[in-house]
């Protein structure tokens, strides 16, 4: 019986080619998981990243551009001021109104009659459109006769309102709440049949009463909804107050405007029209600072 025997040095060669290739004590390589990332922003030069601009310059950016433009344009002639009074025109003036007190008195009874018309509005539009989407009796009844009163212009109603409540308060804030329930009562309503019906069927599943899906399931569901439908009318509110206050008014931002066009004065007249946007754009604010309130629940996409 032979045995083989390795030849001479093989086992030193064997142990010389461990030593060379891995070193005693030296850590094998770690993995990909366990390297630690790359560090991109030192490979890119600093002149080539792009520089962050605050997001409140971007906004207020193309504003000042154009008052910029404007201020340009009156100074070389092109805008005569029987034409487009200049921006500092406008600033001296409207600097006068709120000094003799007609600015800030016109604004305060502009803003009582469109929360007036927005209230009333709510309570019918929301009223209307809970009927009509929680109910198919109540929509068989109430949605057919809304959508034919839609369609008609709600400024062509303003002689019929006035031979109906004459021309004092109430024609003015029937005008805004007309246009203020029709916009919220579509959007409410579609909020509510939007609801995903699985959403119901978890509820009942769950034993939730027919009140309970409601409070629980369809309203949430529906607030979205409904949020749009109010900066909608809120800001057909607007519109709807500069027409009812140019018709048989005696105060108000629009019987402003009255006075300004009949003595030509197109400086009280874009005054006016800046504190209509000025109001416009803060109540379209106070409403999304309630959405955000409101739906946190509610991831959304923000933009990038």
């Amino acid at each position: 019986m032979s045995i083989s025997h390795a030849p001479p040095g093989s086992q030193e060669s064997d142990i010389s080619d461990i030593s060379t290739s891995t070193p005693v004590g030296t850590p094998a390589e770690p993995d990909a998981a366990e390297r630690s990332p790359l560090d991109l922003h030192a490979l890119v030069p600093s002149s080539t990243r792009r520089t962050r601009v605050p997001r409140w310059l971007r906004r207020t950016t193309g504003p000042l551009v154009l008052l910029a433009l404007w201020q340009l344009l009156s100074s070389i002639g092109v805008l005569t001021p029987d034409v487009l009074a200049s921006p500092g025109r406008i600033a001296q003036v409207g600097r006068d109104l709120i000094a003799d007190g007609s600015l800030t008195s016109a604004m305060g009874t502009s803003l009582r009659r469109v929360a007036a018309g927005l209230l009333f509005g709510v309570v019918v539009g929301t009223g209307l459109a809970l009927v009509s989407g929680l109910f198919r009796i109540g929509e068989d009844l109430v949605d057919a006769p809304v959508q034919m009163l839609r369609t008609v212009p709600f400024v062509g109603l303003i002689p019929l309102f006035i031979i109906w409540f004459g021309i004092g308060e109430t024609p003015k804030v029937a005008i805004i709440t007309l246009g203020v329930t029709f916009p919220l009562y579509l959007n409410v309503y579609a909020g509510i049949r939007g609801v995903d019906s699985q959403l119901i069927e978890a509820g009942e599943s769950l034993g939730l009463s027919k009140w309970g899906l409601v409070r629980h399931v369809v309203l949430p569901g529906a607030l979205p909804g409904a949020m749009t439908g109010l900066r909608y009318s809120l800001g057909i509110s607007w519109l709807a107050l500069v027409f009812a206050e140019q018709v048989n008014a005696d105060s108000g931002i629009g019987f402003l405007m009255v006075q300004a066009r009949d003595f030509l004065r197109t400086d009280v007249i874009v005054v006016c029209l800046i504190v209509y946007a000025f109001l416009g754009l803060l109540a379209d604010f106070v409403v999304r600072t309630l959405e955000r309130l409101l739906l946190q629940w509610r991831p959304t996409f923000t933009g990038r």
